[in-house]
């Protein structure tokens, strides 16, 4: 290829992109605004000025070829810096502005990000922020999403990982609840107790527990405790698992953030504080995007507001680091 006969197939180096991103034919098409046969053609025209099959085509997939993923990497590269190329005004101007859309877990979403969500716009006139509420992982690339918080003990290869703050899960119940079942003083009380637990696996209804730090001495610090836990409302959904709680059910495990409204109202109140949790989601909230050297100044915006907040919220109020 000639030294300037690159110029002739950029538009199909974005197709290229596009597909693979996505997945599909189809689904590139619509994103560009083509038929997908013009999209396949376009493809078809790149891999014979480059020499090589980039993409294996069946009937119910596509996948890169181990060359396709080279071209790829670099493809993708040069569409991030066009990108980049077309926001520089907005890095001269007075300040970021755009469309930015961002996703997060239900509860996450409603009881942490909000309020931090609506301090940014305050700050940044010019920034709109469309938050997307879905208790899956969305995938940034395929689904067209600036920014996506996790909770997890592991972000995922590919992206760029921000963390915000620790996620611990707590037990929690009402102070009409203990008055009337009695005290619970040590995991094995748990037993006697009504315990809203997750259900979505085997073994969610064993809770094992292990001191946190602090202890009397080094033996207590090092006692482990695990449990078996039943009651009357199993529920795979944090906020519902504490509403039960506030209803008097029992003794409910969720996430700090979730119960830190009702604990600070005094409507819940915090069980067994001094054993940490260690139950099978535990973990940190991250913000993840895709890797770009030229982030659009309304992301970064976003991402450093998010990341300066909650890192200092979080350091602020005391929380175990376990659980999401």
């Amino acid at each position: 290829m000639g030294t300037n006969s690159f110029l002739k197939v950029l538009p199909e180096m974005v197709t290229f992109v596009r597909v693979a991103e996505l997945g599909s034919f189809s689904a590139a098409a619509d994103l560009l605004g083509m038929t997908p046969s013009a999209a396949s053609r376009q493809v078809k025209r790149l891999e014979k000025e480059i020499g090589v099959q980039l993409l294996q085509r069946t009937t119910r997939q596509l996948r890169l070829t181990e060359p396709g993923a080279e071209a790829f990497a670099r493809c993708r590269e040069l569409v991030l810096a066009a990108q980049g190329a077309m926001e520089i005004g907005q890095q001269f101007a007075a300040g970021p502005s755009g469309l930015v859309r961002i996703s997060a877990p239900k509860a996450f979403a409603r009881r942490v990000l909000h309020a931090h969500v609506l301090e940014f716009l305050r700050r940044y006139r010019d920034v709109d922020v469309q938050l997307i509420v879905a208790d899956r992982d969305v995938d940034p690339i395929r689904e067209g999403v600036d920014l996506v918080v996790r909770l997890t003990t592991k972000p995922p290869e590919g992206l760029v990982a921000r963390r915000l703050m620790p996620v611990a899960h707590i037990l929690c119940a009402s102070p009409r609840y203990l008055a009337a079942h009695g005290p619970i003083e040590h995991p094995r009380d748990l037993a006697a107790h009504s315990c809203l637990s997750l259900g979505e696996h085997e073994r969610d209804n064993h809770w094992r527990f292990g001191r946190e730090e602090g202890g009397k001495n080094k033996e207590e610090e090092d006692e482990e405790a695990e449990v078996i836990v039943r009651g009357r409302y199993v529920s795979n959904h944090s906020e519902v698992r504490l509403e039960g709680a506030l209803a008097d059910l029992g003794v409910a495990v969720v996430p700090a953030f979730v119960a830190q409204q009702a604990l600070d109202a005094g409507s819940l109140v915090r069980v067994l504080p001094g054993w940490e949790y260690r139950g099978n989601y535990r973990g940190h909230a991250y913000i993840l995007y895709p890797p770009n050297r030229f982030m659009a100044p309304k992301c970064r915006a976003l991402v450093d507001h998010l990341v300066s907040a909650l890192s200092a919220s979080s350091a602020g109020r005391a929380q175990p680091p376990a659980g999401s």
